[in-house]
């Protein structure tokens, strides 16, 4: 199961791309790229997807051999075509069509298909900018100076049952995820952690891991900076050892 890979004692890296920012070409591109640096992980999906999500997985798997996870910003970003959905709960909202109504819908398409779900507690966090998923789901992010709710939160998420959490800064976040907020959230849940948004160098990367996150997402610097995603593999497997 994908989810086992998650529980890994060691750090890892996930490439999120928005089909609707690529051509089948591009995404090949972007996909034989991952797969010789070895990523651990292509995220696929956004806030606002109009292109097919089946096809642009399609095109990702001719030349990327690692798991493909579908990242749904809604109930219509499924596919059978992946090998697991991170199925999101925006637990650090209060809009209930993205705390459940988005899962009610989706479940059963889930189930019918036999797609690996893994139950994902999503962590909005201001990171100094409005972002898509902010507008998208109507739901205020937790505030970046304020840990103590984030930890609150991610702990209410592992007593409901969630199997990971994801703190999220956003796409094009003006910094990353609150060091503190990683580090707190880390040491009060047993979880695997994911964090993304505003990892635009290695040098935060690195900082990310030291604060305990197991699974970092970079998107947004990897389309504008393609040649940093081999030096951020560098980091992931000196973490690793």
């Amino acid at each position: 199961m994908v989810y086992d890979l998650f529980s890994q004692k060691q750090k890892q890296l996930a490439l999120l791309i928005d089909p609707d920012k690529h051509t089948d070409k591009s995404l090949a591109a972007v996909a034989e790229h991952a797969q010789r640096e070895r990523v651990n992980f292509i995220f696929v999906g956004g806030s606002l997807v109009t292109s097919s999500t089946s096809h642009a997985i399609d095109v990702i798997k001719t030349a990327y051999s690692g798991p493909v996870i579908l990242f749904p910003g809604n109930a219509n970003q499924v596919s059978a075509n992946a090998d697991a959905i991170l199925f999101l709960s925006l637990i650090s909202g209060r809009n209930a069509e993205f705390l459940i109504g988005n899962q009610v819908l989706s479940a059963p398409v889930i189930k019918s298909i036999n797609l690996e779900p893994i139950a994902t507690g999503y962590i909005l966090i201001d990171c100094g900018k409005t972002t898509s998923v902010e507008y998208m789901s109507n739901t205020q992010p937790i505030p970046y100076d304020k840990p103590d709710i984030a930890v609150a939160t991610a702990i209410a998420g592992e007593m409901l049952g969630l199997k990971a959490l994801y703190l999220e800064g956003g796409s094009g976040a003006q910094t990353f995820v609150n060091p503190d907020t990683i580090s707190a959230v880390k040491k009060a849940c047993s979880i695997p952690l994911i964090v993304g948004g505003g990892i635009r160098s290695c040098e935060t990367l690195q900082k990310i891991f030291d604060c305990g996150a197991d699974i970092a997402v970079v998107g947004t610097i990897i389309e504008k900076q393609p040649e940093l995603l081999s030096e951020m593999m560098k980091v992931v497997r000196s973490n690793s050892k």
